[in-house]
């Protein structure tokens, strides 16, 4: 087989992050089709962490957005950032958010991973969590390029993990990991990678 001619490999290579939607809305069952892409992705001990919260009501995602804005301002402020800018890093954030049709929320829960007396291998439990919702993430983009969508990974939940709680009235074990923005794409980008020689060593 040739793997320059697979389905799979277009959808990698042709997919790019989409930070501008058109106002339609995105059925629930298109929806669905990418959340179970999603938990079809790999996970360690077959544990499954990963926890989705979608995120369509325009009133609900305001909320989000003018919270993790404000979180955003403070942090700002505190880093010495002039006042314009961080006027323009705030209303880009919550413009983003608020424009998207829809948002999913990708968590992760602890609850189901090993549990251990000692940090290091505790730590390393959390990892493995980590990588297995990610990896349910890119399935989800993935899936999203693939059913006509656009999509954006914004990882700015790991900065105010309690905004986002608290906003959205999560479980308590649900830890947000990021945020995709989901959509009809209203732009075309390109993107360019480095050369394989930067990254791979052969031994």
């Amino acid at each position: 087989m040739d793997i320059t001619q697979t389905t799979l490999l277009d959808a990698i290579l042709q997919r790019r992050s989409i930070r501008q939607f058109r106002p339609e809305p995105v059925a629930r069952e298109v929806i669905e089709l990418l959340l179970t892409a999603a938990i079809w992705a790999p996970s360690a001990h077959n544990r499954q962490p990963w926890r989705f919260a979608v995120v369509q009501d325009a009133a609900r995602k305001s909320q989000l957005a003018q919270a993790m804005g404000a979180r955003l301002k403070s942090d700002l402020e505190a880093d010495g950032m002039p006042a314009e800018m961080i006027a323009k890093d705030v209303g880009r954030s919550v413009e983003r958010m608020t424009s998207a049709p829809v948002l999913i929320l990708v968590c992760l829960s602890l609850v189901d991973m090993d549990v251990y007396p000692d940090p290091i291998r505790m730590h390393n439990e959390m990892m493995m969590a980590v990588q297995s919702t990610a990896m349910a993430g890119q399935n989800l983009l993935l899936a999203a390029h693939e059913a006509g969508l656009g999509a954006c990974w914004m990882c700015a939940p790991l900065f105010c993990p309690d905004v986002v709680r608290a906003a959205l009235e999560l479980p308590d074990d649900w830890q947000p990991q990021g945020i995709v923005a989901l959509g009809y794409p209203a732009q075309e980008r390109e993107k360019t990678r480095h050369p394989l020689e930067k990254s791979v060593l052969w031994r």
